[in-house]
């Protein structure tokens, strides 16, 4: 259940608005005008449990609703809060003033309910992707990915599960410091993306960070070890920017272990462990299709680290 907080000094609007949105399962808490809505921000901020969306009418007296937006989106605290205005104007600067002030979206009024039940739940959507991305790579998280997972399953054609997992990581984290590691990290979503690209999956293939230096690639079987390829060579131009020439070309770099001892180390290479899953098949013997696929990617995994760093297996489930 969502929580809106709905700020308008019609109280038929809000009546309505109210009842309209709470047929869809949503928590709708109203406000009188926009003192009393940026009252009730601050008072759940204080709670530690912001709205999940601000649904505010523009022409409120005292505070607007676009003074309401454009405090709640100044402040670094709040500003993550999504804002659709609702008003009565329907000039383009009037719009244009809504976005300057920094709202996410616009409904002029009247409106049809059906496109205002639309507009929050794509707004509510945005917020829980959002929520759900990585915050060093902005790569989708684990939700994302068990999303993705179910709907190419969903559609009845195999696909491919490519994890792909940096080896020989933390010893670069050691011997460079968090900011060349975590730059690494930072610079993976556009990497694999770019890597996507090459092998013909734009647009189509999904990328997701399951987190620390372990990344997914939800792909076609045909493009899968074109991804895993492609994705070693943009990952080992990343690390190869942060470690300099004579390491890059070599291939290892000399750093001392947690003893204090000098020793060389590999620069982290890309594993890949693919996994093909047939639809038809998956799920079936097994009660946690997601659990079953994520034990044998382990499996897959472990075995090509064995069969040495930058390896790529594949397997079918």
């Amino acid at each position: 259940m969502s929580h809106i907080l709905y700020a308008d000094d019609h109280a038929h609007m809000r009546t309505m608005v109210r009842d309209l949105l709470a047929a869809d399962r949503h928590a709708v808490e109203l406000a009188v005008d926009g003192v009393a809505a940026l009252a009730r921000v601050a008072e759940r901020l204080a709670e530690g449990r912001l709205p999940d969306l601000l649904l505010l009418d523009v022409t409120m007296p005292g505070v607007s609703g676009l003074e309401v937006c454009r405090r709640v989106k100044a402040d670094p605290r709040t500003a993550g809060v999504p804002v659709l205005l609702l008003t009565g104007e329907t000039l383009v600067d009037d719009r244009v003033a809504g976005f300057d002030a920094g709202a996410d979206d616009y409904l002029p009024k009247p409106f049809h309910p059906r496109e205002l039940r639309a507009r929050v739940q794509a707004l509510l959507r945005l917020v829980r992707r959002e929520a759900d991305r990585n915050p060093t790579s902005g790569l989708p998280g684990s939700a994302a990915i068990e999303a993705a997972l179910r709907a190419r399953a969903a559609e009845g054609r195999a696909f491919a599960a490519c994890y792909l997992d940096l080896d020989h990581f933390k010893a670069f984290n050691d011997a460079f410091g968090f900011a060349a590691a975590d730059g690494v990290i930072r610079d993976a979503g556009a990497a694999l993306h770019a890597a996507v690209a090459e092998a013909g999956g734009a647009g189509v293939d999904f990328v997701g960070h399951v987190g620390g230096d372990d990344f997914l690639v939800v792909t076609a079987p045909e493009r899968a070890e074109r991804v895993a390829a492609a994705s070693a060579r943009h990952f080992r131009a990343l690390v190869a920017g942060r470690v300099g020439a004579e390491a890059a070309v070599r291939g290892r770099y000399r750093a001392a272990d947690r003893e204090g001892r000098e020793r060389e180390y590999p620069l982290p290479a890309v594993t890949a462990a693919v996994v093909v899953v047939d639809p038809a098949r998956w799920g079936a013997p097994a009660p946690d299709p997601l659990g079953a696929l994520g034990e044998r990617a382990a499996d897959v995994k472990r075995r090509a680290e064995a069969a040495g760093g930058g390896a790529t297996l594949v397997e079918c489930l």
